[in-house]
C-alpha cells in the first residue's frame, strides 16, 4: 500500500459502523413486514435484482481501478521527486567551486552557498506539499457527512500540514527576505524554483558555476517543475463526477432493492425445510437479515474505498505519504551536508500504522 496502514477487521467495521447498522435495521424491517405483517407485495423477482447487482459490481470495479491508477501515478511522481532531489543535492554540492572565478570564496562561504540551495529545495518540497494538502470542493474526507470518520481518524493520524502554517515551516529554510517574497505569491512552490534559477544564474555570472554545469542544474529544475505540474494535475482535476455519481446512485438502488429479492427467496426455503426441520423452518427467514446486510456492506464498502482513493493528496489515511517522503528527503540531504545530527529533524511519527 501507498500508506503503511494495517487494516484490521475491527477498524474496518469502525469505519463503516453507521452504514452497517443501517443495513441491519433496514433488512430487519423488510423481513418483519414480509413475515409478521404478511406484506407479500414486497416480493421482487430475484433475477432482475441479481442483474442490477452484476452491473453495479462492474461500475464499482471500474471506479476502484480508476482510483487506484490515480494513487499509483501520484506515488510514482513522488518517487521521481525523491530521485531528483538527491540529484539536486549531489550536483549543487559538486558543481559550485572557485575554479572559474577571480574572486574565490572561502570554504565556509562555499559551504553556506551549497547549503542555501539545498535548504531552498527543502522549502520547495514543503510549499508543494502544503499546496497539495489544501482542500478542494470535490474532496470528501473533511465534508460534513464524514465528520464521524474525521473524528475517528483524527485520533490516529498526524497530518503536519494541519498542525503548522506554511509560513512557520518555510521560516526554517528561507531567509527573511525570501520568505516575505514567497508568501506574496499564490503558487509558493513555483516562486521557490524561480529563486533557485535566479541564484544559480548569479553564481554562473560570478564564475562559481561553469556554464555547462549551470545548464545541467537548470535541467534538474525543469524536472522539478515537471513533477510539480504532474502533482498539481492530479490535485486539481477530480475523478469525473458523472462516473462517481452513477456509482453512488446505482449502489444505493441495489442496496434498497436487495432485501425485496432475497427475503422472499428465504421465505420459499421455509417450505422446503418444514418437513425435516420444523423448528428451524419457522424462523429461517430471519437468516436473510445478516445475509442482506453483509452483501449491502460489501458493495457499499467497496464504493467507499473507491471514493477515498480518488484524491491521493487529501490528507486521509489512504493518501500517498508526501509528508513522510518529504521529511525523509530532508534528512538525507542535510546529512550529506554533514550537519550536526542534533539539528536534523526526526522522521514524522507513524500513528495508527499510518504514514502521512
Amino acid at each position: 500500500m501507498l500508506v503503511k496502514y494495517r487494516y484490521s477487521l475491527r477498524e474496518l467495521f469502525l469505519w463503516t459502523r453507521l452504514e452497517l447498522l443501517f443495513f441491519i435495521c433496514y433488512s430487519t424491517t423488510i423481513a418483519y413486514c414480509f413475515k409478521v405483517l404478511n406484506f407479500s407485495f414486497l416480493e421482487l423477482p430475484w433475477t432482475p435484482v441479481a442483474l442490477i447487482g452484476t452491473a453495479v459490481a462492474f461500475i464499482v470495479g471500474f471506479q476502484n481501478n480508476a482510483a487506484y491508477e490515480r494513487i499509483w501515478e501520484a506515488r510514482k511522481i513522488w518517487g521521481g521527486i525523491v530521485n531528483t532531489s538527491r540529484t539536486w543535492g549531489m550536483k549543487s554540492g559538486d558543481m559550485i567551486s572557485n575554479e572559474n572565478t577571480d574572486q574565490p570564496l572561502s570554504e565556509s562561504e562555499l559551504k553556506n552557498t551549497k547549503r542555501t540551495l539545498v535548504m531552498r529545495h527543502i522549502a520547495w518540497m514543503t510549499a508543494l506539499r502544503y499546496n497539495l494538502r489544501e482542500s478542494k470542493p470535490w474532496e470528501t474526507m473533511y465534508r460534513k457527512r464524514h465528520r464521524s470518520n474525521v473524528r475517528l481518524w483524527a485520533e490516529k493520524i498526524y497530518v503536519p500540514e494541519k498542525n503548522k502554517t506554511i509560513s512557520e515551516k518555510l521560516s526554517f529554510y528561507l531567509s527573511k527576505n525570501e520568505l516575505d517574497y514567497v508568501l506574496t505569491k499564490k503558487n509558493k512552490a513555483t516562486a521557490v524554483l524561480y529563486m533557485q534559477s535566479q541564484h544559480i544564474k548569479r553564481l554562473k555570472n560570478e564564475g562559481y558555476l561553469w556554464k555547462f554545469a549551470f545548464l545541467n542544474l537548470e535541467d534538474v529544475l525543469e524536472q522539478l517543475f515537471t513533477l510539480q505540474g504532474k502533482s498539481e494535475r492530479i490535485k486539481n482535476f477530480p475523478y469525473p463526477r458523472q462516473y462517481a455519481t452513477i456509482s453512488y446512485i446505482f449502489v444505493w438502488i441495489f442496496i434498497i432493492l436487495l432485501p425485496f429479492g432475497i427475503i422472499p427467496e428465504f421465505a420459499k426455503m421455509e417450505t422446503v425445510l418444514l418437513a425435516d426441520y420444523p423448528l428451524i423452518s419457522n424462523y429461517f427467514i430471519w437468516a436473510a437479515v445478516p445475509f442482506c446486510a453483509t452483501v449491502s456492506w460489501i458493495f457499499h464498502t467497496m464504493k467507499r474505498i473507491g471514493i477515498v482513493g480518488e484524491n491521493p493528496f487529501e490528507g486521509s489515511p489512504n493518501d500517498v505519504p508526501i509528508s513522510t517522503i518529504s521529511r525523509g528527503i530532508e534528512i538525507d540531504l542535510r546529512q550529506m551536508l554533514d550537519e550536526n545530527s542534533e539539528t536534523i529533524p526526526e522522521p514524522y511519527p507513524e500513528t495508527g500504522h499510518v504514514q502521512m
